[in-house]
């Protein structure tokens, strides 16, 4: 069966060339960088040489870079580092269609006596700049805003509101997760204090990732150990996945001009002929300004999980913009803070599309994606109302 993946904002695979720098460091390459001798010498050279490649991505300085786990680990260690070396200040600002990594967050600190606001979002997914200029207060310790939704793919103004923040005297965080790879990142330029990505959203492996703190910026360690990363990640290095994310961040540089032309254009296609070839269909986000590759379409009157195995069986791979997938049979935060219609939240699909994705793949979704929305909505009474109250109409 052919397979078509389409949910690369999951998870990516890992580029062919990542795995081959990546190889000797499994096997002939093994000392710790920490160690004295010329063995875990020759290694540590390794780990600065990616260090420089990620820092060359992000344009930022390499002292600034500090692998991590994950994006969860380094969105974690931003807010909980910031959060530490500011005691004084008990107030956060997030959004509320934040990845779980930070929108799970806020639970955790009321239990420790801090109060957070959540910036809301209009129907196209939209940040309210105005709400959150006015929900800073002198007890603001930090505003954390996603670069770029998960889901949906929308952007958000990143620098303007690093501009509203940083005029305040505040630091600031952003999840990068969705956007590193997809656009262009210059931390020499920014306003962003603190950013994180993820090393499996761009070719690379699951397991490592990055966080950017710019110099000068307060920063207490979230993982407690040795030396490791200047006293701010403790813990042996993994060497093979940071050798091969810095080889990834260097493909994702060179790749950049094919997501913004090949990549959207295939995305687009996708859509037009979704539009074209099933009517009930709405397009979630602001459509001027999302990633490239990033395309959340939902069908009114069907559940997305069901779309989902339906499509799956057909080797085509793509995610829910709901939760139903994880049992819930509440539609997912983001698309319930958007304000989408109940009748087409719970039939929501995300298709994320990467540098290995063709027309041929995208003609292969549009061939079958219609009769399995069709066979749905036959046995869907919710359709079946939905067509008397036309014919009424």
């Amino acid at each position: 069966m052919k397979t078509v993946y389409v949910d690369n904002n999951a998870t990516t695979k890992v580029a062919p060339e990542v795995v081959e720098a990546m190889l000797p460091y499994f096997s002939d390459f093994y000392g710790n960088p920490s160690s004295m001798h010329f063995f875990g010498g020759q290694v540590q050279k390794s780990v600065n040489e990616a260090r420089e490649q990620v820092a060359d991505f992000l344009g930022a300085d390499p002292s600034e870079i500090v692998f991590t786990s994950c994006g969860t680990e380094s969105d974690n260690a931003a807010i909980f580092g910031t959060l530490d070396s500011n005691p004084e200040k008990r107030h956060f600002i997030t959004s509320r269609v934040e990845h779980p990594a930070v929108m799970n967050i806020p639970t955790v600190l009321s239990r420790k006596g801090y109060r957070t606001t959540e910036i809301s979002v209009d129907r196209e997914g939209r940040l309210d700049l105005d709400e959150l200029k006015e929900s800073i207060t002198d007890q603001t310790v930090l505003v954390s805003i996603m670069y770029a939704n998960n889901e949906t793919g929308v952007l958000f103004p990143i620098e303007g509101i690093g501009e509203i923040v940083k005029s305040r005297g505040i630091p600031f965080h952003t999840d990068a997760v969705q956007a590193a790879g997809k656009l262009s990142l210059n931390m020499k330029k920014s306003t962003v204090d603190l950013l994180s990505i993820s090393g499996h959203k761009l070719h690379a492996p699951k397991g490592v990732g990055v966080l950017y703190i710019r110099k000068g910026t307060k920063f207490s360690p979230f993982m407690i150990g040795g030396h490791q990363e200047k006293g701010r990640r403790g813990g042996t290095e993994n060497v093979p996945y940071i050798i091969g994310l810095g080889k990834a961040c260097e493909l994702a540089k060179k790749h950049l001009e094919d997501e913004n032309t090949r990549v959207r254009a295939l995305r687009d296609y996708l859509e037009s002929k979704i539009l074209e070839k099933i009517p009930n269909t709405l397009i979630n986000g602001d459509r001027n300004h999302r990633l490239p590759n990033t395309l959340s379409v939902s069908f009114e009157y069907v559940e997305g999980e069901s779309i989902l195995l339906l499509l799956s069986d057909m080797g085509i791979c793509a995610s829910s913009g709901s939760a139903c997938t994880s049992g819930s049979l509440e539609p997912s935060h983001v698309l319930r803070a958007m304000g989408v219609p109940f009748t087409a939240a719970h039939g929501s699909i995300r298709f994320s599309l990467s540098v290995y994705n063709t027309k041929e793949e995208m003609d292969h979704i549009i061939e079958h994606l219609p009769p399995v929305i069709q066979r749905l909505r036959d046995i869907s009474p919710f359709w079946k109302d939905y067509l008397k109250s036309q014919k009424k109409g």
